[in-house]
């Protein structure tokens, strides 16, 4: 008959006697308290102390670069930097951003040439914006765009169909989609399911969240650190250089300054050109009716959102290719005008509708060449309701 070593103990034993017995360390709800302390606390002083040591010394005729466009936790930065009594704060999408032109060939640029300042009408475009989604950037990263001069554009060219409004059944993905309403109101194109909407919500709510991305955009190449290393470089057989790399390496605390000569825009770039030629037809609109309109709705909740943090806003409206649409698509466009300057007056809201520029001036439906954008500074400088909002206190 077998006998037990005398040090030997069943395994019940054992386990009653030291539970968990395979932690070095339990910690106590005190000590769990304290670690949740010190969590909190770095979640929610890391992005403000980041914002002091990080250089970031932008500029005149500074824009988000194109690389960075999805850096929303930048942009309110930008913002915040900019806010001034003096200056005016333009908003819009890439027809301000200037998606055809280098940056000293945007609207702000000649509005400040105009003005015979540097500084004073500043880019806060940002490529591929529309309403939908701006209003998500203001209300979850503009909150210090509050008692300011503030120029919105007003660019029709997301009520031209279904598909630019948002409002189509069939799925289509679209930029920007982690800062439009993720529940409410529906977008019906939007598909993305309940992870991807409660994910985005946590960005837009939790700035630890938007900062980590912001270092994701600055210095991974827009990817996470995971992806970031296994990047191969597209050879065969294909190599990943990053294997190797020390990842704190990559965070330099200097935010890039933007591109100034961009081979993609500016007069030398062969996009530069008018839309005619290369000799395109004239299009047809498939007009969204304004009272049906997703991303008017989501305008006219921006304007209310700006004034309701006491900025003076004046909304520019176009100039709109009319040459590149047929007579039908015109009417549309006519009738889509005149009832957004309709609401526009009825809600007391200064507005300009400047002249169509000649058609040699415009890239495409949207978007002036550079010449375009001077003509149009001119044109809005000189106009006396412009003047006067300038001038009133």
């Amino acid at each position: 008959m077998g006998t037990e070593s005398p040090t030997s103990k069943p395994d019940a034993a054992l386990n009653a006697e030291t539970p968990f017995g395979s932690n070095e360390m339990r910690l106590d709800a005190r000590q769990w308290l304290i670690v949740l302390a010190v969590v909190a606390l770095a979640v929610l002083l890391t992005p403000p102390l980041w914002g002091r040591i990080e250089r970031f010394n932008p500029g005149p005729d500074y824009r988000i670069p194109y690389s960075l466009s999805k850096d929303y936790w930048l942009y309110g930065r930008r913002l915040h930097q900019v806010c001034d009594p003096n200056r005016i704060i333009m908003l819009g999408d890439s027809v301000v951003w200037g998606e055809y032109v280098l940056p000293d060939g945007t609207l702000s640029h000649f509005l400040n040439r105009e003005a015979g300042e540097r500084n004073r009408f500043i880019n806060a475009g940002l490529n591929g914006m529309f309403p939908l989604a701006m209003e998500g950037l203001l209300e979850r990263y503009g909150r210090s765009l509050r008692q300011q001069r503030v120029i919105l554009h007003c660019n029709v060219l997301w009520m031209t169909s279904p598909k630019t409004d948002l409002s189509a059944d069939e799925e289509e993905p679209f930029n920007h989609s982690r800062l439009v309403p993720q529940f409410s109101p529906r977008i019906p194109c939007y598909k993305a399911d309940a992870n991807e909407r409660l994910s985005a919500l946590v960005e837009q709510r939790v700035g630890f969240v938007s900062w980590v991305n912001h270092l994701q955009n600055v210095y991974f190449g827009q990817k996470g650190i995971l992806n970031w290393t296994m990047e191969n470089d597209g050879g065969r057989p294909p190599r990943c250089p990053n294997l190797w790399r020390n990842p704190l390496a990559q965070i330099t605390l200097t935010v890039p300054s933007g591109v100034r000569d961009d081979a993609k825009r500016g007069p030398k770039s062969p996009r530069h050109k008018p839309w005619s030629a290369s000799g395109a037809s004239k299009t047809r609109f498939d007009w969204v009716a304004l009272e049906s309109s997703l991303q008017w709705g989501a305008f006219q909740r921006l304007v209310g959102i700006l004034r309701e943090r006491g900025n003076d806003v004046l909304v520019v409206l176009g100039p709109f290719n009319e040459h590149l649409m047929t007579e039908e698509s015109q009417r549309g466009y006519r009738k889509h005008r005149d009832g957004i300057t309709a609401w526009l007056s009825q809600n007391q809201v200064p507005h300009l509708v400047p002249e169509l520029l000649p058609s040699a001036l415009y890239a495409d439906a949207s978007h002036p060449l550079t010449e375009g954008y001077e003509l149009l500074a001119k044109r809005i400088y000189s106009d006396e309701s412009f003047r006067k909002w300038l001038q009133r206190k």
